[in-house]
């Protein structure tokens, strides 16, 4: 069968690999966006030495693509019936598409299925894992253009130690990946540049951490004094929460490239280890986030019961009640979009500040409406004791007019007898 592809996922990604053409094709009708995977890696995939001079043919005549898994996209992949492989967490299907058949079908076996080798298949989850880090780190640094956060002010601005030796290892990183891309690998020389800087970013991210859960602290133990010491803690958590967020952001980001360059350095090592070691970092970049998000739902979880209280109190302080709510609404904001960056799905409750209008107009009515069940029953009583009265007044004045009949009865009739 003409026009086969190779299609390999790994959850997070999915790599397309066949003729160029048919490659771009079949992206072209199922509408995924995609980056070259770079003849480099592809070449990465097939091993060293003989391996390579073996598939010679096959590196030359193939390119391959990545594309970041949505959830709609790998919705919409499940119709190829990619199956699982020996290679823990990585899924394999090979596609033909006939002249004359407009879809691609899933076909057994054919010339080209190269990545049915498992040492194959754990180079390219390899790669894989790498473009998906990649990906994240290129999202972090539009996300810090966008704030417009300059970490190295936020880090010089403190007197931790670890903080200052935070701005040289930023600097080392960016270089070993300069070196990584002009190279095409890691060596021995350029990874001892960097193998010494995850305990400074831990140190830093740590730091951040703390910050960020001091701000949360602060909040809610202001949340029970005076609203306008609420109201300065929330002014103060919605302009440092930010900093810190942005600090959080440039670790993260600092520890995929450590991640990308681990895995480049393993593939040349011991490359029957890098399936291992791709799962591991996998296990320990997903442990980060889980920390980075108790800390920032926290601070938000914070920031909403601030958002209540002031709320609560809007009639008394018209002008700090608002503003502790805008102050919130920030915070959830700009934690939404760091979650977003990051990878990490979280929910938005975004707070209303009730107008001081409001808040009196509402109690006016509460008072109107128990004043109007009060009258109402007032008026109820009254109008039944009317009814009361003008029944008994009914029945004196028949009674009256009956007394007064029979007297004019009783006095005809001794008129007559007389």
């Amino acid at each position: 069968m003409d026009n086969a592809i190779q299609l390999i996922s790994d959850g997070d990604g999915l790599a397309v690999i066949g003729n160029p053409t048919d490659v771009e094709r079949f992206l072209a009708s199922e509408g995924l966006p995609s980056k070259d995977i770079g003849p480099g890696r592809l070449r990465s995939v097939f091993g060293t030495g003989a391996a390579v001079a073996q598939a010679g043919s096959e590196i030359a005549g193939n390119s391959g693509r990545w594309v970041k898994l949505t959830t709609e996209s790998a919705q919409r992949l499940k119709k190829f019936g990619l199956m699982e492989t020996k290679t823990p967490g990585v899924s394999h299907a090979m596609l033909g598409k006939p002249g004359s058949i407009k879809s691609w079908l899933q076909i057994e076996k054919g010339v080209g299925s190269f990545l049915t080798n498992p040492a194959r298949l754990a180079g390219a989850a390899g790669i894989m894992a790498q473009l998906a880090m990649q990906q994240t780190m290129d999202e972090i640094t539009d996300y810090l253009a966008a704030i417009d956060e300059k970490v190295d002010d936020v880090l010089r601005a403190q007197k931790d130690a670890a903080l200052a030796r935070m701005i040289g290892v930023d600097l080392v990183i960016e270089e070993t990946m300069t070196i990584r891309e002009q190279v095409g690998r890691v060596s021995d020389v350029t990874w001892s540049k960097v193998q010494a800087a995850p305990t400074t970013i831990a140190e830093t991210q740590a730091y951040a951490l703390c910050q960020l859960d001091a701000l949360a602290e602060k909040v809610e133990h202001k949340s029970k004094s005076k609203i306008g010491d609420l109201a300065t803690a929330a002014s103060e958590a919605e302009s440092k929460a930010q900093e810190w967020l942005a600090v959080l952001a440039r670790c993260f980001q600092l520890q995929d490239a450590i991640a990308v360059l681990e895995l480049d350095r393993v593939l040349d090592d011991a490359p029957e280890e890098l399936d291992r070691h791709r799962l591991g970092l996998r296990v320990a970049r997903q442990n980060r986030l889980d920390l980075i998000a108790r800390s920032t739902e926290r601070l938000v979880a914070r920031m909403n019961a601030a958002a209540d209280t002031a709320n609560a109190k809007v009639l008394l302080h018209p002008t700090k009640s608002p503003a502790i709510v805008q102050s919130s609404n920030h915070v959830a904001t700009g934690v939404h979009d760091f979650h977003g960056r990051l990878g990490i799905e979280s929910g938005r409750r975004s707070s209303d500040a009730r107008r001081w209008v409001h808040a009196a107009t509402e109690v006016r009515d509460k008072a109107l409406e128990t004043g109007a069940k009060g009258v109402g029953a007032a008026r109820s009583l009254g109008n039944e004791t009317l009814d009361r009265a003008g029944s008994m007044k009914g029945k004196v004045s028949s009674g009256i007019a009956e007394l007064a009949r029979r007297r004019r009865g009783d006095e005809e009739e001794r008129d007559q007898e007389g």
